[in-house]
């Protein structure tokens, strides 16, 4: 802990969680979307923002690339600064959570330590999904073009080519991108946020 951070006292707010809950129709939480380059987390995220805000959800998706145009410009590809960025990411995620919406990350987050920690951070409300693509479905897709920079050698520390992803042993959903539709794929989400987030808290 930094020396001047004993100098600090957590504020607490006026609303609890169930003022929160009363006003959004719905708990808080975290939709943590993992998985490799190109196996549709963005795609998937902003689809089902959509789709949920339609049926009278809260909800705001956090994306990769956009985290790293603005909050987290400073952060590389090396494993520190990786790790540093789901941080970061975790701490927003937990806040919006805590507002009382539905977060939705698409971060590759490709260490399980740093997503346990994300868990420890948001607590329950924190879900872990996986998209199951394998690396030669991500990289037969490659929408960017990134696969092919990275085994050109273009690209350094490249999840699933020159950097490892550690897959999820234990992720409360599993969505199979590279088998099914993005439409089946949203479908089986929304089965899952009615579960796990009904609409006025039942």
């Amino acid at each position: 802990m930094p020396p001047d951070a004993r100098n600090l006292t957590a504020t607490a707010h006026a609303l609890s969680a169930s003022d929160r809950q009363s006003h959004y129709g719905h708990a808080g939480g975290v939709l943590w979307l993992t998985g490799l380059s190109a196996s549709g987390k963005s795609s998937l995220a902003m689809a089902l923002e959509q789709a949920l805000m339609e049926r009278g959800y809260s909800c705001y998706v956090l994306d990769g690339d956009n985290v790293r145009g603005g909050l987290n410009a400073n952060l590389g590809f090396s494993p520190e600064d990786r790790s540093e960025n789901i941080r970061r990411v975790s701490e927003v995620a937990a806040l919006f959570a805590d507002a009382g919406l539905i977060c939705i990350t698409a971060f590759i987050s490709p260490y399980r330590a740093d997503r346990a920690r994300a868990r420890l951070r948001c607590k329950q409300a924190f879900h872990e999904i996986y998209l199951a693509a394998d690396l030669a479905a991500c990289e037969a897709r490659d929408p960017k073009g990134l696969y092919k920079k990275a085994r050109a050698g273009e690209l350094r520390e490249f999840t699933g080519v020159s950097a490892p992803y550690e897959s999820p042993e234990r992720a409360d959903c599993v969505i199979d991108t590279s088998a099914e539709t993005l439409a089946a794929s949203v479908e089986k989400l929304i089965g899952y946020v009615v579960a796990n987030f009904p609409l006025g808290g039942k």
